[in-house]
């Protein structure tokens, strides 16, 4: 979790326990109040999830290209055995 996923969260519940006491109190004020926090909670958790999203999928591109030199080092390194093996053939 990032840093605007909790703070999301957090202002999210703030705003459930204010508009819900705005309810009990008969406040229209309290209760709009609660409503708006609430609503930055869930846009703010958003925005965190988006981000954590995009980093998850930049990590796992990374690793997929890491795979990948891996491999064509493994290739590399197999052609480049095999050209001294027949090198050792022609000159043996």
């Amino acid at each position: 979790m990032n840093k605007d996923q909790v703070e999301g969260k957090v202002k999210d519940v703030a705003g459930r326990v204010e508009r819900q006491a705005g309810e009990w109190t008969g406040s229209a004020k309290t209760q709009a109040d609660g409503a708006v926090k609430q609503a930055e909670g869930k846009v703010q958790k958003a925005w965190g999830d988006v981000k954590e999203a995009g980093k998850k999928a930049a990590d796992q591109n990374e690793a997929e290209a890491e795979a990948e030199r891996a491999r064509e080092a493994r290739i590399e390194a197999a052609k480049t055995e095999e050209e001294e093996a027949r090198l050792r053939r022609k000159a043996g």
